[in-house]
């Protein structure tokens, strides 16, 4: 028999994070919070991804060592909390909607420090074996703020993105590039390892898919390199979820960071 999501609503109000049990009691003597056990936390805002959700999490855990996984959940209908709860990860409600809002949510929510935070969607699109790389190279280059995972490569398999995205993605590349000053070859990523000391008292504006060219610019202002590695795109497990109107946002949010 089918596991029933509960509707948002029948969510316990008292429910925040679930914590992982083997917390450290250390205390940063920098910022007086308290360091996890886990040295990475992942972030993965979430939205009726029962298809994808479960494949992303056990790949995660197995090329990570001992990360906390954090799902942020949009209202989901379906199996996606079951699921995530199910393979260990900790999941919080929450209380607006879009990925910038989910991201949003979880920096103001977070009590603990951290190394670095990984940021990956739902969908099993984006492979998890190239993370450890990723980290590596923030390990070894305090001057980059931000690994992201490059797209656009020999990888690329026209059945992962549709054309009218590909040339979308490219457009806004070019943008970002001319008016942020911000030049990547996939600056849409949804795949990142970002240091947890540049987005600890981050306040993103973004309420949607828009989040990721302002987290690029804000890396940036920072002060910090941001690297690209090339990784594979695999097929969506489940619906897809950006429109033709996201772009349009995206690109107002390019210029409204030129702007600030």
């Amino acid at each position: 028999m089918a596991f029933i999501v509960p509707k948002t609503e029948e969510i316990s109000k008292g429910e925040e994070f679930l914590m992982m049990q083997n917390t450290i009691p250390a205390v940063n003597a920098l910022t007086g919070r308290k360091m996890h056990s886990s040295l990475d936390l992942v972030l993965m805002p979430a939205l009726n991804e029962e298809e994808g959700i479960g494949d992303t999490i056990i790949e995660l855990k197995k090329h990570m060592h001992n990360p906390q996984i954090l799902v942020i959940d949009g209202k989901s209908r379906d199996r996606t909390v079951y699921i995530a709860k199910k393979l260990g990860a900790n999941v919080i409600f929450q209380s607006g909607t879009g990925k910038g809002d989910a991201i949003d949510f979880a920096l103001r929510n977070s009590d603990s420090d951290y190394r670095y935070i990984v940021l990956t969607d739902a969908d099993c699109t984006y492979p998890a074996e190239f993370v450890p790389q990723m980290v590596k190279i923030l390990d070894e280059n305090p001057d980059v703020g931000m690994v992201s995972g490059n797209r656009f490569n020999s990888h690329l398999h026209k059945e992962a993105m549709a054309d009218a995205n590909y040339i979308g993605n490219r457009l806004l590349a070019i943008a970002g590039s001319l008016l942020n000053g911000v030049t990547m070859r996939d600056p849409l990523t949804g795949l990142r390892v970002i240091r947890w000391e540049i987005l600890r008292d981050w306040r993103p504006k973004s309420d949607g898919f828009d989040i990721e060219v302002e987290m690029n610019r804000f890396v940036r202002k920072k002060g910090y390199r941001i690297v690209e590695i090339e990784i594979p795109y695999r097929n969506r497990l489940g619906d897809k979820k950006l429109r033709l109107s996201h772009g349009f946002t995206i690109l107002k949010r390019i210029i409204a960071e030129r702007a600030g």
